[in-house]
């Protein structure tokens, strides 16, 4: 039987607006295997993994573990956890990402979730310096293409001598696996081979993305990604944080985006949201479904 990943492929479903969307990402690094529902089932204490989940609640902000890539026994515990906190808006001057480490993850519930899923790290440790962060999708237990095509695509970033190579719980879209999302600016991208991660990583270091692969950018909801897309398809441009995007709801499932480039120039997109056809499964052991897709109906220069 056919895995998600792979009808999804063989169906051509566009990448582009199918990122998951966080403002910000706070990440906990634990140890040792991840249950499909990994906060409250790893061997990071249930009643913190829940309690974080639901502090973040409505935040803007999204809790997600991640490990080094590599063997997971159960014998492996985490004496210090470290912890990355990214604001994932990439226009000009917004993102940020910041690093520490906790000896208890129940230390973060102190943390005012609203004011980082709005921008405000309050001093939280210090910023985060060298190359970009790599978060490759590889929780099996969620979906078996991530831990199938996510697992050996960490360890290959990990291998090339990329130090900052994460595996983490979730990032949504287990049929566009393998994912991975790239901090500091927050895009997003799937089916990805090794030799492509390592464009994206290329790309991310010098200030760039790369369209070819992107699922769109997490700081922005999915009618700004599909914005996002159309404006870089249609003027090449690929510097991440060049665009900002606002959007306003125009009619049920029908959106007015503008982006706007860092030089002044600025477009209006309408987007509308559909559905995909044949229906196929969102993930492996799912049924058969039609899952919403933003279309970029018209893109103009006011």
């Amino acid at each position: 039987m056919s895995t998600c990943a792979t009808l999804s492929r063989e169906l051509s479903e566009p990448l582009a607006a199918t990122a998951a969307t966080a403002s910000t990402w706070l990440l906990v690094e634990q140890n040792g295997p991840w249950g499909a529902k990994a906060l409250g089932e790893s061997h990071l204490d249930a009643a913190v993994g829940r309690a974080l989940d639901a502090a973040a609640a409505g935040t803007g902000v999204r809790v997600a573990l991640i490990r080094r890539p590599g063997r997971h026994a159960d014998c492996l515990p985490t004496a210090r956890h470290e912890v990355i906190v990214a604001h994932t808006v990439p226009a000009p001057g917004r993102g940020w990402v910041r690093r520490c480490e906790v000896t208890d993850p129940a230390e973060l519930l102190a943390l005012d979730f609203a004011a980082l899923g709005a921008g405000d790290h309050g001093g939280l440790g210090e910023p985060h310096v060298g190359g970009p962060v790599a978060l490759v999708c590889t929780n099996g237990r969620r979906d078996r293409c991530c831990a199938l095509l996510g697992r050996p695509l960490a360890a290959e970033l990990a291998a090339a001598g990329h130090s900052e190579v994460w595996e983490v719980t979730h990032l949504g879209g287990h049929r566009f696996s393998p994912t991975m999302l790239v901090l500091p600016f927050g895009y997003a991208y799937g089916r990805l081979t090794a030799e492509s991660a390592k464009e994206v990583l290329a790309a991310t270091a010098s200030g760039h993305m790369v369209p070819e692969w992107s699922r769109g950018c997490s700081g922005w909801d999915r009618p700004g990604q599909a914005a996002d897309h159309a404006v870089r398809l249609a003027t090449g441009e690929t510097r991440a944080d060049a665009l900002a995007v606002t959007q306003r709801a125009d009619g049920a499932g029908h959106w007015l985006v503008e982006v706007r480039h860092e030089d002044g120039r600025c477009w209006e997109a309408r987007v509308v949201e559909g559905v995909s056809e044949p229906p196929r499964p969102e993930s492996c052991g799912k049924s058969a479904g039609t899952p919403s897709r933003m279309e970029v109906t018209s893109l103009r220069e006011p």
